[in-house]
């Protein structure tokens, strides 16, 4: 893409060059017709009134003569221009108007010929898709906000009411209770995880690199999460090559600790778990691999994305809200790594982490 938007700007340029210099060719030209009109008019001038003043007077006639028709051509075109130019401005004074107003869906038609301000225009433009693409990211953002929010709160609502039923027994009033405790939690994780991506994309979240033993970090999160692997009775496959790493300890804590939730979320029981960490010299390479259902292309291309959920009923039921990924993708770019997928339906699924290592 940048390779051609250089040749675009150097073809542009080059058409520029090729303008300006015809330009300045048909200012020349013009000059010389404008003093060949005025010395053949003052020639026939003389000749008719058959008086001819001196050849320096007849020089400066002509001069005067040239220059007058070159200030007449010269005021027509700079008004033709002008008003053309105006109108120019004013449709991008509009349009930044608009986008002022709230309104992205704008566009002001470029010069075809170039000139001056064909940077200016695309920029304009540019800003237009971009403010309109935040916008339209802002609207789903509070759109799924207001979904996440609305829906515990009307589970909360309907079983506070069923609980003023005095003819419930005490099995179904314990039922609705832990219903309520649930989406109460789910309530307060929704709030926690979006103050912990807010303060993230902030650019001001503490950042605290030191150096420590990657791998003794993920086998302590590994041995705290064994009472959920033993309950589902799921193999550990755990290989950690010993590595040292420079990075935030607390924020990758948050990565491993969200990927091997979801490992043990979705395998079944009795399945599989692979926590595999190896180092290639330049990076340090984390592979959290799962049995089990697998994750379609189709969700694969957005699993990564606020409050996208591959398996909206099961997330639900187990409580997720679509933040999680998200948080432990910023956390890896901001420790300059990146972190990818590979699975498929009924396949095993494979996050892979790869962070940089100190030279």
């Amino acid at each position: 893409m940048k390779k051609r938007k250089r040749l675009v700007k150097s073809k542009m340029t080059k058409a520029q060059r090729v303008r300006g210099f015809l330009s300045a060719v048909s200012i020349f030209v013009l000059i010389i017709l404008y003093w060949l009109a005025a010395f053949y008019g003052t020639e026939w001038l003389f000749a008719s009134i058959n008086k001819r003043p001196s050849a320096v007077v007849v020089q400066l006639i002509n001069s005067l003569g040239g220059m007058f028709l070159w200030g007449i051509t010269m005021a027509f075109l700079g008004r033709f221009f002008r008003s053309k130019q105006m109108l120019f401005f004013k449709t991008m004074v509009q349009a930044i108007q608009s986008m002022s107003r709230g309104d992205f869906n704008v566009s002001v038609d470029n010069n075809p010929h170039g000139g001056p301000f064909v940077e200016l225009v695309d920029s304009i433009n540019n800003m237009a898709v971009e403010l309109g693409q935040l916008e339209k990211m802002r609207q789903e953002f509070i759109s799924n906000v207001s979904h996440e929010i609305q829906s515990p709160l009307t589970s909360i609502s309907g079983f506070s009411r069923a609980l003023q039923n005095d003819q419930i027994t005490a099995e179904e009033r314990k039922h609705y209770l832990e219903i309520i405790e649930a989406e109460s939690t789910r309530l307060s994780k929704l709030s926690d995880n979006l103050l912990k991506l807010s303060s993230l994309e902030s650019q001001h979240h503490p950042f605290e690199p030191k150096s420590y033993r990657l791998d003794k970090q993920i086998r302590n999160h590994i041995l705290a999460c064994e009472p959920q692997w033993v309950d589902k009775d799921i193999e550990m496959d755990v290989e950690l090559e010993e590595i040292t790493l420079i990075a935030d300890e607390d924020l990758l804590s948050q990565v491993w600790t969200n990927l091997i939730h979801n490992a043990i979320k979705f395998t079944p029981n009795g399945g599989t778990i692979g926590v595999h960490l190896t180092s290639s010299g330049e990076e340090g390479i984390i592979r959290i691999s799962n049995n089990g259902a697998g994750i379609s292309e189709e969700d694969r291309a957005h699993i990564f994305e606020r409050f996208y959920k591959a398996d909206k009923s099961r997330n639900r039921t187990s409580g997720g809200n679509g933040l999680g990924l998200s948080i432990v993708k910023k956390i890896t770019e901001m420790h300059q790594g990146t972190i990818s997928v590979v699975s498929a339906p009924e396949e095993k699924t494979t996050f892979t982490v790869r962070l940089p290592l100190p030279k």
